[in-house]
């Protein structure tokens, strides 16, 4: 088999089109069928099949797919070991939670442009649940995620993870409401997260611990909006505690805390791919304190 037919399959895993596959590399859409014709008469059996107006890979091709990430990785490690001079290129899609694309990413990003302008990134908002069937389907390269102490994510052999970095979390309430601990407000309204249950599961656990029942009584995506809703004396919530606002009180959780955890996850056997691989080590050298 031809790399630059295992090229092609990998590539059309990645943009589900042979004609974004032929944008992407600058060939017609006709030569990356025809060669990947050839690759599935290679290979011995059929490699994509219809799928609406796009393909798809069978079974099979998937499973290519993976092995391939393996064999280019290796064949763009030998070259840069024959010339180290040379730059990791490609394009490296990620889904993320937002805070994470704002403290890991954006940095990762600006110093990607000064130094490796040809690896690129293609970013998307979305919650842990979102970017792990992404990145199931092959439609990201890297997840950005995140689960708490008290509701880790499970684990996938399918995935490798990489932690990045936790910060504490603690109780948010209005600045002028009364009370100077959890128990003064757990029984009350609660604001929780309206697209990740993990921050759901987190305010049962400690108000169970705390011999409390809260009353979920609103829910919101955007930090900004949870804010808003404490403020306007509608709920309290579990909010990082390093993040200030202007008329929101943050209390600790004394004897329960709760950790927010940070994770760069990949599909199994792809974070040699090099582009993906100076991502996750520019990553991991930005969450480090």
């Amino acid at each position: 088999m031809e790399t630059r037919r295992l090229r092609l399959l990998l590539e059309l895993s990645r943009l589900g089109s042979m004609r974004e596959v032929a944008d992407v590399l600058h060939l017609t859409t006709s030569t990356v069928s025809q060669q990947l014709a050839v690759l599935a008469r290679e290979a011995g059996t059929a490699l994509v099949e219809p799928d609406g107006r796009r393909v798809r890979l069978t079974p099979a091709g998937r499973r290519l797919a993976d092995h391939a990430v393996t064999i280019l990785a290796a064949v763009d490690e030998a070259r840069l070991d024959l010339a180290p001079d040379a730059e990791p290129s490609g394009d490296v899609r990620v889904a993320g939670f937002a805070t994470g694309v704002r403290r890991s990413l954006l940095p990762v990003a600006a110093r990607l442009a000064e130094a490796h302008p040809r690896v690129r990134l293609s970013i998307r908002e979305h919650e842990p649940a979102e970017a792990f069937a992404m990145l199931a389907a092959d439609a990201v390269d890297l997840a950005l995620t995140y689960d708490y102490n008290l509701a880790p994510a499970a684990p996938d052999p399918a995935r490798e993870v990489f932690p990045l970095w936790r910060t504490p979390w603690a109780l948010a309430v209005a600045s002028e409401a009364p009370g100077s601990g959890f128990a003064d407000f757990a029984g009350g309204d609660w604001i929780v997260n309206s697209r990740n249950t993990a921050d759901e599961d987190v305010v049962r656990t400690v108000a169970a611990l705390a011999g409390c029942t809260p009353r979920i009584a609103h829910r919101a995506d955007s930090l900004d909006l949870v804010e808003d809703l404490i403020v306007a004396g509608m709920g309290v919530a579990l909010l990082p505690d390093r993040r200030p606002a202007a008329g929101v009180r943050l209390l600790p959780l004394i004897g329960t805390p709760v950790w927010l955890r940070s994770y760069a996850v990949v599909r199994r056997g792809r974070a040699t791919w090099p582009p993906l691989a100076l991502v996750l080590r520019l990553l991991q050298e930005t969450a480090q304190p």
